[in-house]
């Protein structure tokens, strides 16, 4: 139908964005909680359910331009060197960073900052601070309600963010971790085998794969999280298998044309020595998910 095309290892590529999706929502989730509570509580549910159409709205704007991009060479070098910076930065905050805080789910399943010490919650200016580390803009400035100035801790005044502003900032970071999937399903699906005008015959799997993105960055959070419990270097294995996924786009536009009739390397032929090199190297970062943490040492040996 439309041009549209199926193979078997289709499937494993919906997995790998459903996974990769779904390790990287944890952060969107944690991000939008926290904006989310910066405002008064009836307003909310309001302002995520707004966030959420609004990310709908931009996937099936990426989704329809994504058939665009799959024809334009210079985004596999702009979406590999973006995905390797984000791969990048998870590491030297991996390498070099403190780790003072962890992510955990609260009372409502939905997941919090805790310090990884005692796993005691953060402080209200902790988590600002944490808030504006984590989103692409600066978060709307909290107002006092019923008198006094500054941020109240305790008595009926308390400072909220305005509602609009707030929404805006959710749609913005929405935005932003969007960008990293999209990005991964068109390294995955690759360009065109040739010319000829119409659909890419793979434009489902990007459709499927940014549908289950809105999906996930809402309630498949929890379920990750609990993965994590049990396997804490998932983690590491998600942003490993980015790291390649963006080496492969740069690699790609590196050496490949778009419509070339033989890549030098053709990272989507089952006869290619790129493309079994490519899978290989993914499976080998995936089970890194599976490795267990060494377990340390007690006083008592």
């Amino acid at each position: 139908m439309f041009g549209q095309t199926f193979e078997y290892h289709d499937l494993a590529v919906v997995a790998l964005l459903v996974i990769l999706e779904g390790v990287l929502s944890i952060d969107n989730a944690l991000v939008l909680g926290l904006l989310a509570k910066r405002l008064p509580p009836h307003q909310r549910q309001r302002a995520l359910m707004y966030g959420l159409v609004g990310a709908f709205v931009f996937r099936v704007i990426a989704i329809i331009f994504a058939q665009l991009l799959l024809g334009i060479e210079v985004v596999k070098l702009i979406g590999g060197g973006y995905l390797l910076f984000v791969a990048g930065k998870y590491f030297l905050e991996q390498w070099f960073g403190t780790a003072e805080e962890q992510i955990v789910l609260g009372e409502d399943e939905q997941p919090v900052l805790v310090h990884a010490d005692d796993g005691s919650p953060l402080s209200a200016k902790e988590e600002e601070e944490e808030l504006e580390a984590r989103i692409p803009v600066p978060a709307p400035e909290l107002e006092v309600v019923n008198g006094s100035a500054g941020r109240a801790s305790s008595g009926s005044a308390r400072a909220f963010a305005k509602f609009w502003p707030t929404v805006v900032v959710i749609e913005l970071t929405d935005i932003a971790f969007a960008v990293d999937s999209i990005l991964a399903a068109i390294a995955l699906v690759g360009p065109k085998e040739d010319d000829t005008p119409g659909l890419h015959p793979k434009l489902w799997v990007v459709v499927v794969g940014g549908m289950l993105g809105v999906l996930l960055m809402r309630v498949a959070a929890a379920i990750f999280i609990r993965l994590l419990e049990k396997f804490p270097r998932f983690e590491t294995s998600a942003y490993l298998l980015v790291s390649v996924i963006g080496l492969k786009l740069v690699a790609d536009w590196w050496f490949n044309e778009i419509g070339e009739e033989h890549p030098v390397l053709d990272f989507h032929s089952l006869t290619s020595p790129a493309f079994w090199v490519f899978w290989v190297t993914m499976l080998l970062c995936f089970l890194v998910g599976f490795i267990p943490k060494a377990r340390r040492q007690t006083s008592d040996g």
